[in-house]
């Protein structure tokens, strides 16, 4: 792990049993949008959020309770310049115990600072992390973005060569 890759951490009062059931509930708190399964090892899934990021992970490592990595096969950002960003980076999720707690210490690998959008990325990021994966570890009821209506576009996946 580089020292300037996005990090945060969580601390939450439930099982680590709970958070990686949470983490593996992509749609309950990432986004509604999300196709194909995100819970066992070599899942792949499609995240899109309007016509402003796609993006197609790969889920590469899956250690109950303790740790959950997703490769980042595809990605395309509107607003970005440098068409590359996030392709070939990881997001992981690892899970410990901290006295009577759960730690989440989630790293986006590959998501440092020099990156366009590495600003919005991380603001994105913590809110997902600390609101909604914290809201639905806690209640049961995340914040992801909504459902937009007709899934998967396999004309913008086309377009922005993702498929």
């Amino acid at each position: 792990m580089n020292t300037s890759d996005f990090t945060t951490t969580l601390l939450v009062d439930n099982t680590p049993l709970e958070v990686f059931n949470a983490i593996n509930n992509v749609r309950g708190w990432w986004s509604e949008e999300i196709e194909g399964n995100t819970d066992k090892l070599n899942d792949e899934f499609i995240y899109h959020y309007k016509d402003i990021h796609y993006c197609k992970m790969k889920l590469i490592e899956v250690e109950p309770q303790k740790k959950v990595v997703w490769y980042v096969l595809d990605n395309y950002f509107n607003f970005t310049n440098d068409k590359s960003e996030w392709r070939d980076t990881k997001v992981c999720f690892e899970i410990s115990e901290k006295e009577s707690q759960t730690l989440l210490h989630f790293t986006h690998e590959g998501l440092v600072p020099e990156y366009e959008c590495f600003n919005i990325c991380n603001e994105a990021w913590s809110n997902y992390v600390h609101n909604s994966l914290r809201n639905l570890i806690e209640t049961g009821n995340g914040l992801p973005n909504p459902k937009e209506g007709e899934g998967y576009n396999a004309e913008l996946a086309k377009k922005w060569k993702l498929q």
